[in-house]
């Protein structure tokens, strides 16, 4: 049965691996640089003005959230990456708790599905190419969704297409165009995220 999507509350901001909720909740967790609207999308997702708090300074949240769907279901915000002012510590901070989400975490096969989100505008970066490659190498299954897509004319979009399926990192990947604002792709991403979670 699908979830109640009018059910939904944080269930914990964790800084730790040891944190990380320890029942068996199938998880859809949100990957991407700091500012490529990760917190902007999981509100949309949940037609919510400010669940997942969304920053006005990229890159000074460091912890995983955890949001209870009803339930049935976890999504899971990761810190973003790539901010360039941020601190050697507060980077090395990062990378322990999200490389721990992938290593250290007691329920890593209840990680159905991680999306991969990209700025439409920008298009994939350094960054996202190192996490798609660490995604490839991991066996988790993984999905593209390229933000912001509503700042983009029709032409802008053919050719953010043609630069991910022109790459064999993201050429076989689905490729969902969304847009917060409009949510655009709302429908088709939970169409995923329920498939993947087998709700």
């Amino acid at each position: 049965m699908k979830p109640n999507l009018n059910n939904v509350s944080l269930k914990i901001s964790a800084g730790l691996p040891k944190q990380f909720p320890g029942d068996r909740l199938p998880q859809v967790a949100f990957s991407g640089r700091s500012n490529v609207g990760k917190s902007s999308l999981i509100n949309s997702l949940l037609n919510r003005k400010s669940l997942a708090r969304v920053s006005g300074e990229p890159g000074k949240t460091i912890t995983i959230n955890f949001y209870d769907i009803d339930k049935k279901m976890y999504l899971v915000d990761l810190p973003g990456y790539g901010y360039a002012k941020r601190t050697k510590e507060d980077k090395a901070k990062w990378s322990a708790l999200t490389d721990g989400y992938f290593t250290s975490n007691k329920n890593i096969d209840s990680v159905k599905l991680i999306c991969q989100l990209i700025d439409s505008r920008t298009g994939p970066t350094e960054d996202d190419y190192d996490m798609l490659y660490y995604l490839r190498e991991s066996g988790l299954p993984h999905i593209i969704v390229a933000t912001k897509t509503d700042k983009l004319n029709a032409t802008e979009k053919a050719k953010f297409k043609e630069i991910i399926d022109g790459d064999e990192l993201t050429a076989d990947l689905p490729v969902i165009m969304y847009s917060a604002k409009s949510h655009l792709g709302r429908d088709e991403l939970w169409r995923q995220l329920y498939a993947y979670c087998k709700l």
